[in-house]
């Protein structure tokens, strides 16, 4: 098995996935700039600050997790060379770590803050809440369906990892 292979595709495999980020979030700004330009109800109206903000965000955390992910590729075949145990070693516990955070995090707390934000639905009708909750359900709902294949990916790197540490304790 070569690890150092299972991390650079696990890298590129994450380039490929974070892109989605950034495309939800040009979507949630496309429509942030069609209520803007388009909205003639109170409601229509009420969403164009919402969606800004939901499609910088999302464009945020596309733009930051792709320079992240793009820069550990050439730094992983440097800390292989260097120490392929400690590679192995450090890889592994960031992949433990990050799997915590999903587990919290993503699969969570996320889907409690959309109940929450369903539940405000039911007792407020100002359009700026109304249009706030909605564009947060969304926002959340797009970061799980672009989380949950990331949290598969790194779920099956975590496991190669175990099993190289294994190999190289023998």
């Amino acid at each position: 098995m070569d690890i150092l292979k299972a991390a650079t595709d696990w890298a590129k495999a994450e380039l490929v996935s974070t892109p989605f980020f950034m495309l939800f979030g040009l979507a949630f700004l496309v429509a942030s700039f069609s209520f803007w330009q388009l909205g003639k109800t109170d409601m229509a109206r009420a969403y164009i600050i919402p969606t800004l903000v939901a499609g910088s965000l999302l464009l945020i955390i596309g733009l930051g997790l792709f320079f992240t992910n793009k820069s550990r590729i050439p730094q992983f075949e440097k800390a292989y060379q260097a120490d392929a145990p400690a590679f192995v070693a450090s890889e592994l516990e960031r992949a433990e770590a990050t799997l915590k955070e999903y587990d919290t995090v993503v699969f969570k707390a996320i889907p409690i803050i959309i109940v929450v934000c369903a539940l405000v639905l039911l007792f407020v009708s100002t359009p700026i809440w109304r249009a706030s909750m909605i564009t947060t359900i969304a926002m959340l709902v797009a970061i799980l369906l672009v989380d949950g294949t990331a949290h598969a990916r790194i779920d099956s790197y975590n496991k190669e990892l175990q099993l190289a540490a294994k190999e190289m304790k023998k």
